[in-house]
């Protein structure tokens, strides 16, 4: 048996009722559509709601979405905490010159040169800061964020947007 060979079974497929062909038969005049009216005409567009702004142009073209669990850093270069001058820095020292605001969270970033030693508490370091710390004789110290596991996300998911 070959593609071509298969046929459907007798009297399993219809053929497409012909309307509004004249008045011989049925589906003449008016072809089951009624008298006048919108509808009696054409076709009605797919979304169509009556001339009112329809519901797709209604709603605002997003492109993915917000993770309502991000963490959010605060960013210092190491070239920032060689220009404090001071030897043991944490974020309150941080919030004190200017370089982060309170509550926030502090992440030490690599960029710059260290000459001397300076200890350094903070909520995250990158590799590269971490790395010249200690290689100039500091030490880092992690600390704890202010949540469990992550923040608590507000609203629901239509809203984290």
């Amino acid at each position: 048996m070959k593609l071509h060979d298969l046929k459907s079974p007798e009297g399993s497929t219809h053929r497409k009722k012909i309307v509004g062909r004249g008045i011989g038969g049925k589906g003449g005049k008016t072809a089951g559509r009624g008298t006048k009216g919108q509808k009696a005409r054409r076709q009605i567009p797919a979304g169509f709601e009556g001339g009112q702004l329809p519901l797709l142009q209604r709603i605002p073209k997003l492109k993915g979405f917000t993770n309502p669990f991000r963490v959010e850093y605060t960013p210092v270069n190491l070239d920032a905490l060689v220009m404090l001058g001071i030897s043991d820095i944490n974020p309150d020292v941080l919030v004190q010159k200017g370089l982060a605001r309170k509550k926030d969270l502090v992440k030490i970033l690599g960029r710059g040169e260290l000459k001397s030693s300076i200890n350094v508490a903070a909520h995250g370091f990158s590799a590269s800061a971490k790395a010249a710390i200690e290689a100039a004789g500091g030490t880092t110290t992690v600390l704890d964020k202010p949540f469990a596991v992550r923040p608590p996300a507000s609203g629901n998911q239509h809203q984290n947007r």
